[in-house]
């Protein structure tokens, strides 16, 4: 018989821990969503004064930095009052790679419905959250402000992705990679600061679009752009070496997966190449982020899902692509590199013809 002192006493500390983090994400998004991180950022504050200047209750602010302060996130430095420390910093809005625009999408109203909704979603089959805003697309772009946030949020979270890509696969010979549903163009830029001989192309809703034009010169590459508004369900624009799919794919089920490479498909060159960047869950039962991720999916879209590498490629075969390589990158995503069948079976040819004398 197990003792509760064994694997059952585990058990129930896990489950625990999990109560208690919903509890503490609260309080972070509390620390964010008040800018206490910025107001803390030149030194302490009394908890009257921190609450005038955050628009906040000073008994209430004072018990969610109780909690903050147990989480390492401020510290005590005398009665009363709180300083920020170096585990909050990114908190600020001010620092490279700041984390609070982040912490408030996630704490968005549409998204933070979406989680605390799973359950419903699960006997539905459909997510609450298009049930009650319509969508998560159509929700942003009926409110600018929550757009804002998920753009700086998609931006923030692509940046291991960014710097693995970048060193880890080889644009030498891509001369011009259109980003298909690229938002801002955040990974865009990148590979184009990267690759000065290089140009693209990025496509996104109109509003999106909007919203990248700013970002791209702040990044010193829009020269090298052509920003196209358009649904990558209706058509991609052709002309491009390599078509970037980044974080897009998840986003949709089966199906609409399938139409979108299909178009993209269509405008590639049959020398071309589709680059796939998402995290790619493992066939085994194993911890991955992946697995965390594929929750906010099934909460968020319908139909949406994380996917593995098997379940990659049978998307992309019913769209006439094959994956030719997959490259692993930092923060448990990958490139999933996939030609065209015909390519493929040339490739082949070519390999399996012995040499001429």
């Amino acid at each position: 018989m197990t003792s509760r002192k064994g694997p059952m006493r585990h058990s129930d500390d896990l489950l625990w821990s999990a109560i208690a983090d919903l509890s503490r994400f609260a309080a972070l998004l509390t620390m964010a969503d008040l800018g206490v991180a910025d107001e803390l950022a030149h030194g302490p504050l009394g908890t009257a004064e921190l609450a005038e200047r955050c628009e906040a209750d000073s008994d209430a602010l004072r018990r969610v930095l109780r909690e903050l302060e147990a989480m390492g996130l401020v510290r005590r430095t005398g009665d009363d009052r709180y300083d920020l420390t170096g585990h909050g910093t990114p908190l600020r809005s001010d620092v490279p790679g700041s984390l609070r625009s982040s912490i408030q999408t996630l704490g968005e109203e549409s998204l933070w419905y979406a989680i605390g909704n799973l359950p419903a979603t699960v006997r539905a089959g459909s997510s609450a959250l298009t049930a009650r805003f319509g969508g998560l697309y159509d929700h942003l772009a009926a409110n600018p402000e929550s757009s804002r946030l998920f753009g700086e949020y998609m931006a923030t979270r692509a940046i291991p992705f960014i710097e693995g890509l970048v060193k880890r696969y080889d644009f030498t010979d891509v001369r011009t990679l259109v980003d298909v549903g690229g938002g801002r163009g955040h990974i865009l830029a990148a590979v184009l600061r990267a690759n000065p001989g290089m140009r693209g192309v990025l496509l996104d809703q109109a509003h999106v679009i909007e919203q990248a034009r700013p970002a791209l010169e702040a990044d010193g590459v829009i020269g090298r752009c052509e920003l196209v508004p358009g649904d990558f369900f209706r058509e991609v624009p052709a002309g491009g070496d390599a078509y970037l799919l980044g974080s897009v794919l998840h986003n949709w089920d089966d199906e609409d997966a399938v139409t979108i490479l299909r178009n993209v498909r269509q405008a590639m060159d049959p020398a071309g190449r589709v680059l796939v960047l998402e995290v790619v869950l493992p066939d085994d039962d194993a911890p991955h982020l992946g697995k965390d991720l594929d929750m906010r999916m099934l909460a968020v879209f319908d139909g949406g899902a994380e996917r593995s590498r098997a379940e990659y490629g049978a998307l992309l075969a019913r769209a006439g692509l094959a994956i030719s390589r997959v490259v692993p990158l930092d923060g448990s995503a990958s490139v999933i590199e996939a030609v065209t069948e015909a390519a493929t079976e040339a490739a082949t040819e070519a390999v399996a013809e012995p040499p001429a004398g």
